[in-house]
């Protein structure tokens, strides 16, 4: 079986127009299945306080399936870990493990089995496929709760595995009572692999490994009397862009694993286009990873997967800019620069940790390379994503220079570097809005973008106000900068007292 698993959850907002240029994708592709990563971004009827903007109805499931009868449209849900949309909310905070920290719910919160139970029901009730996927990675809060905890420390064997087990086999019971069949992620089986005994012995283990492949643990597994799905990706979480060479490696070595132990099929992800990432730009890596899972050993190179006249700018964009290393390089992790310059609501991060980088001769020629990709763009989404990178890289040198500024007692030439970075932004919010009414995009990039101008702004009004040593000192610029900044807190106890952020 070979599946393509597309990630809504984070932040997508996709019109039945988009489901469809996915199927269509998947189905041309010769995938068995698409895969709908939801999470929150369904309408569950049982969580009618949870419904964002945006949100995958059952009604444009329905038609999706009645579109495309020859495809399996499998949900993928999550039950457990990743639950972090509805602990957020007012509503759904009573079952949190921990206060603002983490992303998973508690086992033992009163109600929440049965909230489960509700969410596996209408997804059966939704979705015509066999397979039911009811999530169950990433738990690391198994025991976070008192409640969790006490549970855990009453059992005999291993309590983690226990709270995991008794929450996710009666939920996979369920399914197969209701005549399909439940899949799970499989890493806290490895690691807790007492929770096998609580499965039905027709839960579908899907096994990710991005970083390597699967024959150890692929081997593992199917010795626990499972059947196994080998699940690579396409690393779009942790890039700029696209890591090309590492999903090629990727998927080739996990789908060869896959072929040599024999087992169920391949389920290749694609995970968080938030944070301004592109799927319309990845969606012919789509194909020619369904050839590497045919043929690990005689499919094309994945770069070949794009048509030929987007080649070079994929190969500029997803190889030769990687080859800088350090920033560019391939990490295990969401990418670092995105994230400070978007993520905190403090752009100023981004220049903290990576100024000396960017603003040096590797950040020179990041944006030469970015430049060659831009010219030989084909469309609005591949120049959306050079804009992108451009102006992170810039946002960071405009913030050194105005550092220099300031630190030689000149706050004017300060706030002229930092008055071009407003522009930034502004470019950066028309980006994210053509990609939501293009392509379903995230809707929290733009906020986000209006959060980063608007902290540059309060900085420069700062600079303004103390540049000349009013407050009979100069805050560093990393202080000027935090978004916990106050005047006559020389100390910036803020940085002392950490505890109290938590």
């Amino acid at each position: 079986m070979k599946i393509w698993m597309m990630d809504l959850a984070r932040e997508q907002c996709p019109t039945q127009e988009h489901l469809s240029v996915y199927a269509e994708t998947a189905e041309k592709a010769g995938f068995d299945a698409l895969g709908l990563y939801l999470e929150h971004r369904y309408a569950f009827r049982c969580t009618p306080w949870a419904h964002g903007v945006g949100v995958v109805t059952p009604a444009m499931v329905r038609q999706l399936q009645d579109d495309f009868p020859n495809l399996q449209i499998i949900p993928f849900i999550n039950l457990l870990g990743h639950w972090e949309g509805f602990l957020y909310t007012e509503e759904g905070k009573k079952h949190r493990a921990e206060l603002l920290k983490g992303l998973q719910a508690s086992a033992s919160s009163p109600g929440f089995m049965e909230l489960c139970e509700q969410m596996v029901d209408e997804v059966i009730q939704d979705f015509d496929s066999e397979i039911i996927h009811i999530g169950g990675d990433e738990t690391a809060q198994l025991d976070a709760h008192p409640r969790d905890k006490a549970r855990a420390e009453a059992y005999e064997g291993d309590g983690r595995a226990m709270i995991w087990g008794s929450h996710f086999g009666p939920l996979a019971q369920r399914v197969v009572d209701q005549g399909r069949r439940p899949a799970v992620w499989a890493d806290m089986l490895l690691t807790h692999p007492e929770a096998t005994g609580h499965l039905p012995k027709s839960t579908l283990l899907f096994e990710w490994q991005y970083d390597k492949g699967i024959a150890e643990t692929g081997a593992k597994l199917k010795d626990l009397g499972f059947e196994v799905i080998g699940s690579p990706t396409i690393h779009v979480f942790n890039a700029l862009w696209c890591h090309v060479e590492a999903a090629d490696r990727n998927v080739r070595t996990v789908a060869q694993d896959v072929k040599d132990l024999g087992l169920a099929g391949v389920c290749l992800t694609t995970w968080e286009f938030g944070l301004f990432g592109s799927p319309e730009t990845i969606l012919p890596a789509i194909a020619g990873a369904a050839r590497i899972c045919e043929d690990p050993e005689g499919a094309p190179h994945l770069l070949e997967s794009w048509p030929q006249e987007s080649q070079e700018w994929a190969r500029l964009m997803g190889v030769e800019l990687q080859e800088l290393g350090g920033l560019f390089a391939y990490p295990s992790i969401r990418h670092p620069l995105k994230v400070r310059l978007l993520l905190t609501g403090n752009p100023f991060l981004a220049w903290m940790h990576h100024a000396e980088e960017l603003c040096g001769e590797k950040g020179a020629r990041a944006l030469e390379i970015i430049d060659r990709a831009y010219a030989s763009t084909q469309d609005e989404a591949e120049r959306g994503v050079c804009i992108f990178a451009r102006s992170a890289i810039e946002f960071v040198r405009f913030a050194e220079a105005a550092r220099v500024c300031w630190a030689a007692d000149e706050p004017e030439r300060a706030l002229v570097s930092l008055a071009a970075t407003r522009e930034t932004f502004d470019g950066l919010e028309r980006i994210a809005r053509r990609s939501y009414r293009r392509f379903g995009g995230s809707l929290a990039d733009i906020e986000r973008c209006r959060t980063a101008k608007a902290h540059v702004e309060t900085v420069m009004r700062r600079i303004q106000a103390y540049g000349r040593r009013e407050l009979g000192y100069l805050p560093a610029f990393e202080v000027i900068t935090n978004h916990r900044f106050m005047p006559h807190d020389q100390a910036s106890w803020w940085v002392v007292n950490r505890w109290a952020n938590e």
